[in-house]
């Protein structure tokens, strides 16, 4: 028996003369997720992708594969089929135990067929109708729902192959993981910063992690955290490199020489600015934030026009019009969530006012800004940050 991994593409579908650009770079990410798993082959045709697991590969590690390719941005759907030569009679004879354990448990099915081959002698209709009625033979306890069935059996007619299969699964859908450029995630202990990753990586971006710690404020076991967030992460964004950087001195010189009704933008100000940094140095395109209006004090209007006022890269916010709980779904779904509340504050949450400015003027904020000169603490802070790598989970 003879299987392969039918991976349709998602909007790379929609590209034109650079498609193939954009396919070289899905083969590659599929590749890299595969690699600890066992040998596959990787052809296209048709839109699709054929991944075939070598002779080799169990059961559990097929199982395991598709897992991980569910993960994969630029897959829109997937389907662990049986190859069949293009001979109904051998469709029928192979494809009935084949479907066996899928059918058993189901009440209701439809069958789908695709011809893509025109030379095959029965068209799609055809196809359907006489696979249907030998399914019903084979497996009387079912009756056919073409609405709303428990089972779709999906026959498609290719030009090597027949491909047979009962279980179609979502893909990550989006675009592949570095075919947009490279950014840098501003990435919290919180809920909000790992979803703003999520979905840029979904835009084919490179999200690399930039994380500020406070100690004595902060523990270890709050870095230790967005360490957590950033590994997690992996499972969508590929490799992500880990940005750790000192912000003490930073924030007890604001806490120390500007109003406390300030503080908070100002601090956010000073973070953009070691972001701008970094991501001149090591060439990043844009700068990614978990920001949602209204959300808290710094994420007003007037406090992101002060914000923005110091980016010189465009800065991501995907989450900007949502609500927490649709935040909170995604993260569920990437399987953050639970690390995101963990107790361990991060360095957001040290000196925060009781009053913190929501209507801040900049002309304000520049001044107050300006009774320090914070120019020799960013460069230590940029000069002493920690990069730290985290690749794919095996």
């Amino acid at each position: 028996m003879k299987e392969t991994i039918l991976a349709k593409y998602g909007e790379i579908a929609l590209k034109g003369l650079n498609k193939s650009t954009f396919e070289d770079i899905l083969i590659k990410n599929i590749k890299r997720r595969l690699k600890n798993i066992g040998k596959f082959k990787i052809s296209k045709m048709q839109s699709t992708l054929y991944i075939t697991p070598d002779d080799e590969i169990s059961e559990k590690n097929i199982n395991l594969a598709l897992s991980k390719l569910t993960k994969v941005f630029g897959i829109g759907a997937l389907q662990r089929c049986l190859v069949l030569p293009k001979d109904f009679d051998e469709i029928v004879k192979q494809g009935m135990p084949y479907l066996k354990e899928s059918l058993s448990k189901a009440k209701t099915f439809k069958v789908e067929a695709k011809r893509s081959d025109k030379a095959f002698p029965m068209n799609s209709p055809m196809i359907q109708r006489e696979l249907g009625g030998e399914i019903l033979s084979a497996y009387p306890h079912l009756k056919v729902d073409v609405h709303n069935p428990d089972i779709t059996v999906l026959l498609e007619i290719r030009d090597v192959a027949a491909y047979l299969n009962a279980e179609r699964l979502i893909g990550a859908k989006g675009m592949p993981v570095g075919s947009a450029g490279r950014s840098l995630l501003l990435l919290s202990g919180g809920i909000d910063s790992p979803v703003a990753g999520y979905m840029m990586a979904k835009r084919g971006l490179i999200v690399d992690a930039l994380h500020f710690v406070s100690p004595p404020y902060t523990s270890d076991r709050a870095r230790l955290k967005v360490e957590q967030l950033a590994q997690r992460l992996t499972n969508y964004c590929n490799a992500v490199r880990f940005y750790c950087v000192p912000f003490t001195k930073i924030q007890e010189e604001i806490r120390f020489n500007c109003p406390d009704e300030f503080f908070t933008i100002i601090m956010r100000r000073l973070m953009m600015e070691i972001a701008n940094r970094i991501c001149e140095k090591d060439e990043y395109g844009a700068i990614i934030t978990g920001e949602s209006v209204g959300q808290v004090a710094s994420q007003t209007l007037g406090a992101l026009q002060c914000t923005n006022e110091v980016a010189r890269f465009p800065v991501f916010r995907p989450v900007i019009g949502m609500d927490k709980d649709e935040i909170v779904d995604i993260s569920r779904k990437i399987d953050t969530y639970e690390i995101s509340i963990q107790p361990y504050e991060d360095c957001c949450t040290v000196f925060t006012p009781k009053h913190p400015k929501t209507k801040p003027i900049l002309a304000d904020i520049l001044k107050a800004e300006g009774k320090f000169d914070f120019e020799p603490l960013i460069d230590q802070a940029v000069e002493e940050t920690e990069v730290k790598m985290f690749y794919i989970e095996d």
